[in-house]
């Protein structure tokens, strides 16, 4: 059995590790700069390297890219021309440089390719995804999605200041570190075709980085979304909300149970997540998944393409940020 490289061990790699043992993978190996805030207890007795060529050189079956956002594509395209299957967290980058180059080298040569957009292993998100299928609701006309966190809390063993998601240089910020719902609403209505944005001014976490944003978008069935996320919301709170001509669904993380209101009957129907699920389940079945994909056994559920088309889609609201504001009359 051939070894799987984890490159970076912030706290979503160390998920990624335990999935992986959980699994029974022993053969694995780590690359770390030594540049973690985390305690290195639980790595002990891995095998590690501090350089890449080394590393790659011991020709590793797959590699977990789960380093900054920044640098997420540069080791992938190390790990690609070594031969690697890839599996790469969210956000596939901060911009589009050598998204191209990747594309063609996986391509290519026929490489695996998973981006980690875990929330596609939410049981309630796939009741969604089969109902809208199967039409539960008409027509989709608009969706909600309400996400906040506080910054702060999000890796209290850190100061927030230089965690990645406050700093542009490792691809912060508020849209890409909390990116999922670009990628959820393609996979649950369809490709959206333009966005407008929005951003309040009124943190008082001082940051260089976007903070708190609405978006907008249109997609290209005619339906329309609104997407707020923020970096100052406590208590937590995330919740979709999807209409569509004979009715609603809703969705929020916390207990992931699905409530659906169908016209027809004017009744509310609860579907419960399965008995004792919990957050962690989502990583371990992705990572699931990817051991799937490397023996042949699943396809990728979340491709390349899907990774680049949910960039594309928080590139362009941060674009939409910096265009020209149009004051309302009288103000």
């Amino acid at each position: 059995m051939r070894e799987i490289l984890i490159a970076g061990l912030g706290s979503i790699g160390r998920r990624h590790l335990a999935s992986l043992r959980a699994l029974g993978w022993s053969h694995l190996r780590l690359y770390r700069t030594g540049r973690s805030t985390q305690s290195d207890a639980e790595l002990a007795g891995i095998p590690v390297d501090h350089d890449l060529p080394t590393a790659l050189a011991r020709r590793p079956i797959a590699v977990i890219v789960s380093n900054p956002s920044a640098l997420h594509v540069p080791l992938a395209l190390e790990a690609a021309r070594a031969g690697a299957h890839l599996f790469i967290e969210k956000p596939l980058s901060n911009d589009l440089s050598g998204v191209d180059e990747l594309e063609s080298l996986v391509a290519a040569d026929g490489l695996t390719t998973l981006i980690g957009f875990q929330l596609r292993f939410n049981p309630g998100l796939r009741q969604i995804h089969a109902s809208l299928r199967a039409g539960a609701i008409g027509t989709v006309v608009s969706a909600q999605v309400h996400w906040g966190e506080y910054l702060p809390d999000m890796h209290p063993w850190e100061d927030y200041h230089v965690g990645y998601a406050a700093r542009s240089d490792l691809g912060g910020g508020v849209l890409l570190t909390l990116c999922h719902p670009f990628d959820y609403l393609r996979w649950l209505i369809g490709e959206i075709t333009d966005v407008s944005a929005v951003e309040s001014r009124c943190d008082r976490l001082r940051l260089s980085v976007d903070t708190c944003v609405d978006v907008t978008a249109r997609f290209a069935c005619g339906a329309s979304a609104h997407v707020h996320l923020n970096f100052v919301e406590r208590p937590t709170s995330h919740q979709l909300t999807v209409i569509g001509t004979e009715g609603t669904i809703t969705w929020n993380p916390a207990d992931s149970a699905v409530h659906c209101y169908c016209a027809a009957s004017s009744r509310w129907e609860t579907l419960l997540a399965p008995e004792g699920f919990e957050r962690e389940w989502m990583f371990f079945d992705e990572m699931r998944h990817f051991v799937a994909c490397l023996q042949g056994q699943e396809q990728p559920l979340c491709t390349l393409a899907d990774g680049r088309a949910a960039l594309e889609v928080t590139l362009a609201a941060r674009q939409a940020l910096a265009a020209a504001r149009v004051p309302v009359l009288g103000t």
